[in-house]
């Protein structure tokens, strides 16, 4: 979004206990034998995906005693096995005799409640066998049954690892990558004819319309160019790549707001997305989504959308987000929760008038002259617009990202407890827009860390009792008490 250019853009330890797991590796297979866990908790460790030298795993902590306010879970792990990173709680240390410590958001636990949380891993030689668990220092009894995966060619996990892409790379453009069929089965789309579908849109077209039942899409590593739309009538649509990293399953497209349709007419910025998502609980995991529209050489900023988001409760884990200018349309029907990503641009690359909350993902400010990062158009009548949630902002220069400037005049962005790089513009993180005063707007930041964080008349910031009800939940919750973490 150039400020040149006009625009139509009108989820607890009082007598806890937990369940430990034994698990076995055999010809591939993980084994476990089942016992009663003690009374206070239950823990189930399951191991997802492997692959050589790594693996992913989740962790279900059940709340069987009184409410709890913290909580910290240890383990052992045998030598060579270490978290890479985590999801839902920090670890210390991430090898030998881990230590999980709860984050503030999940902080308490009800009586019967549950807490999700899940890392990737390492290790060597032998498959992952964490032992001694116990939960606020109670040890813990009983084993339970990991998932089941092949150690070489990782299926999809339960719930996929939010790991922080690379921050400089670019979509591929080379032809797909030939891999192994993964031995899950046969995967929804595959460009070189070994899946049901060559094409991510064939197999969206062949979506019950309306339905309650989630369809998984599963895709094979490789580039598909083409435009992607999930029309509001295809419901719980879950894009699953089947590759060990995003990078791997990449979803493109190069239109632009001035590129020009067989009648002459151009798509404009709305139109020019490469994946347009209207279907509600729509799912995106373990890929890509991108423009690789390049600005032209006479420096004239053009907008070309990578993801148009306009679907309730969507939510994107361990993807990619490329593009240059105005990347990710958050537009006005959207509750998105992003998790473990990856958003890189040039200039208000993540924009729009929905709600969203971005957590534990790296953000990117990708051009030299650096430029604003967000661009809300939040309505008055919305209490949240867009949270970015202990995540990490970076760019490729310092002093000359901003945090975002008022697309709409009542414009709501939050940075929470983010670690800011040297990259922001610290004395004026904040710049108008079109006629918008940033003053106006409902702009804060809470607790953020880093060289680019601090304090002074243009940096508002919430108070402690503000911060209160500005948590990813209150974003997310609307009237049906959506909760996806």
């Amino acid at each position: 979004m150039g400020s040149s250019l006009v625009r139509n853009r009108t989820r607890r330890a009082a007598s806890i206990v937990a369940t430990a797991v034994t698990t076995t590796l055999v010809a591939g297979v993980v084994t476990a034998v089942s016992a009663q866990a003690a009374a206070g908790c239950q823990v189930t460790y399951q191991v997802g995906a492997q692959w050589a030298g790594g693996f992913t795993a989740a962790i279900s902590i059940r709340n069987l005693g009184d409410p709890v306010t913290g909580w910290r879970l240890g383990w052992t792990f045998p030598a060579g096995q270490t978290i890479t990173s985590a999801w839902g709680f920090t670890a210390s240390p991430a090898s030998g005799s881990v230590v999980a410590t709860n984050l503030d958001y999940n902080a308490a636990i009800a009586t019967g409640g549950v807490v999700d949380v899940g890392f990737n891993g390492t290790w060597t030689g032998s498959n992952p066998e964490p032992a001694g668990f116990t939960l606020n220092g109670t040890a813990c009894t009983g084993s339970t049954t990991p998932t089941t995966a092949a150690p070489t060619t990782p299926p999809p996990p339960t719930t996929p690892p939010p790991t922080t892409p690379p921050p400089t790379t670019p979509p591929p453009t080379t032809p797909p990558v030939t891999t192994p069929p993964p031995t899950s089965g046969t995967p929804t789309v595959a460009s070189d004819g070994t899946g049901r579908y060559r094409t991510v849109q064939a197999a969206i077209d062949a979506v019950p319309a309306n339905s309650s039942s989630r369809t998984t899409i599963t895709i094979k590593p490789g580039t598909y160019r083409e435009v992607v739309r999930v029309a509001s009538n295809k419901t719980n649509v879950t894009l699953r790549g089947l590759g060990s990293a995003p990078s791997n399953v990449v979803l493109v497209y190069n239109n632009s707001a001035g590129t020009r349709k067989p009648d002459g007419t151009t798509y404009g910025t709305f139109n020019s997305a490469s994946m347009f998502v209207d279907g509600a609980d729509f799912v995106a995991e373990n890929l890509t989504i991108a423009n690789d529209f390049v600005e032209n050489t006479s420096g004239v900023d053009q907008q070309a959308v990578a993801l148009h988001l306009n679907a309730d409760r969507a939510v994107l884990r361990n993807v990619r987000l490329l593009g240059d200018q105005d990347t990710f349309l958050v537009n006005d029907k959207t509750r998105a929760y992003v998790v473990g990503s990856y958003v890189e641009g040039t200039v208000d690359f993540i924009f729009g008038g929905g709600t969203i909350v971005i957590d534990g993902s790296s953000i990117y400010e990708k051009r030299s002259t650096g430029g604003p990062i967000t661009a809300a158009r939040t309505p008055a009548s919305k209490t949240y617009g867009m949270l970015i949630y202990r995540s990490t902002i970076t760019g490729a220069t310092n002093n000359t990202t901003q945090l975002g400037r008022p697309w709409g005049p009542d414009a709501q962005v939050l940075y929470r407890e983010s670690t800011l790089s040297a990259t922001m513009k610290t004395a004026q993180p904040w710049i108008d827009m079109s006629g918008n005063v940033w003053q106006n707007a409902r702009f804060r930041e809470y607790r953020n860390t880093g060289p680019g964080a601090g304090t002074n008349g243009n940096r508002p910031q919430l108070s402690d009792a503000q911060a209160a009800t500005y948590t990813p939940q209150r974003y997310l919750a609307g009237s049906d008490g959506w909760n996806p973490m």
